[in-house]
């Protein structure tokens, strides 16, 4: 299996659960590298995708990376395999940092088969739209209750429970 690791804003720490699960991998992973992490372009970001995503491939995405992901998958249906989404940031919040530019909210059903996990306590995302973005997008959605961003900073580090959740996506893919 190919993986494709699809970081947020910033790109996920060398003590990130997506880096992690990457060494893990070794060979079976890789790492999207749009050309600014700082200042995420849209464009940018899917031509990032565009670059490593092969035809079965996995998208393992994080926060703004969900985003780009969804855009994705909405563009190249059947393509990947699947694609697991950790805490999909809510681009219509007042406070989405404006260095983040032509990311919007999902907008509707995806085709490919896509597991959401969110937290109900997420600061870029209320957990009621969280709860709505999966039903728009017609896809199952795991709740993790006080769980911050999913993140590093939120404690997850090796996060040996998403893996868990993520393994049992894989093998019914």
């Amino acid at each position: 299996m190919h993986f494709v690791i699809a970081p947020g804003y910033l790109d996920s720490d060398e003590g990130h659960w997506q880096t992690l699960w990457q060494q893990q991998w070794g060979e079976q992973a890789v790492r999207t590298s749009p050309s600014s992490w700082l200042e995420p372009e849209f464009d940018d970001w899917q031509d990032a995708l565009d670059a490593v995503v092969e035809p079965g491939s996995v998208i393992v995405a994080h926060s703004l990376g969900c985003l780009a992901t969804l855009a994705w998958l909405s563009r190249h249906p059947g393509v990947a395999a699947g694609a697991f989404l950790v805490a999909v940031p809510d681009a219509g919040r007042a406070d989405f940092p404006e260095t983040i530019r032509g990311f919007s909210r999902p907008s509707g059903p995806v085709a490919d088969p896509v597991l959401m996990v969110g937290s109900t306590d997420d600061p870029y995302a209320d957990w009621s739209f969280t709860q709505q973005t999966a039903a728009l997008l017609g896809v199952r959605l795991i709740e993790v209750a006080n769980g911050g961003h999913l993140s590093t900073a939120s404690g997850r580090g090796p996060w040996p429970e998403g893996r868990a959740v993520f393994d049992e996506f894989v093998a019914g893919l």
